[in-house]
C-alpha cells in the first residue's frame, strides 16, 4: 500500500505538523485528508509529488 505524507499548513502556508498515510491511490489519500480536514488546509505528497491541496486550490 503506496505511503502518503500529509501536511497540515498553518494561515502563512507552512507546515505545522506532518503525518504519514497509507492508502490504495491518490483518491483513497484524499479521503482520508478530508476526513482529518477540519477547516484546516493541508497538502498530500507522495515522494516529490503533489497529489492535493484540501481543500482544494489551483495550482
Amino acid at each position: 500500500m503506496p505511503a502518503y505524507r500529509l501536511y497540515r499548513l498553518d494561515g502563512a502556508g507552512k507546515i505545522s505538523t506532518a503525518d504519514w498515510i497509507h492508502a490504495d491511490d491518490d483518491h483513497a489519500a484524499r479521503d482520508q485528508a478530508r476526513e482529518r480536514a477540519d477547516g484546516t488546509h493541508y497538502e498530500i505528497w507522495q515522494r516529490n509529488r503533489l497529489v492535493a491541496r484540501i481543500p482544494d486550490q489551483p495550482e
